[in-house]
């Protein structure tokens, strides 16, 4: 009798905006409007993050400030506040860890990798994937509830499948790669 085989899964779990997003949720007078955390375009400088709506102007992450500040002229520019970015991470990997399990591989403050696979059934690969939905929306919902923020996940067999994954549907995406 042939052994069971257990399927890799894998979730790639990356906030959505994450220093954007944080000032958003802070400060809800920003909520809605083109948010840019870095340097004011003044100032020598780059852009740290983008709220989509600054990315609606063509504003990017590591994109000079002044550049920043031409593609959108009603950006309001924050500084960034490390210290509550990092504070924020932890908590969402506490939700993370508390859900999923401690095989979590934080790549960053607002990505992780987290390999699900001793929890999937037995079964095909499509069906250990499928599996794992049900904990994904659990983690997204926990962290819009506990945290006020959005995240998107993708779920796949591998780590680079399950980042791409996970960018596909930005922001608030949850994307299954078979």
């Amino acid at each position: 009798m042939e052994a069971a085989t257990k399927h890799r899964v894998i979730l790639h779990l990356d906030m959505d905006a994450f220093y954007a997003s944080v000032e958003q949720r802070d400060h809800p007078e920003l909520r809605g409007m083109p948010v840019i955390v870095g340097s004011p375009p003044t100032q020598r400088g780059v852009v740290a993050a983008a709220s989509y709506e600054a990315r609606r102007f063509g504003v990017r992450s590591a994109m000079p400030s002044v550049t920043a500040g031409r593609l959108c002229p009603a950006g309001v520019f924050v500084r960034p506040r490390m210290e509550a970015y990092q504070a924020e991470s932890r908590a969402i990997m506490a939700v993370v860890r508390a859900l999923a399990g401690e095989r979590i591989q934080q790549v960053s403050v607002d990505e992780a990798y987290v390999d699900v696979t001793e929890s999937r059934p037995f079964g095909t690969a499509d069906e250990a994937l499928e599996a794992a939905l049900p904990l994904t929306r659990s983690l997204k919902l926990t962290i819009r509830e506990r945290r006020g923020l959005s995240a998107s996940i993708g779920v796949a067999s591998n780590k680079l499948l399950a980042k791409l994954a996970s960018d596909f549907e930005k922001p608030d995406g949850l994307t299954l790669i078979r």
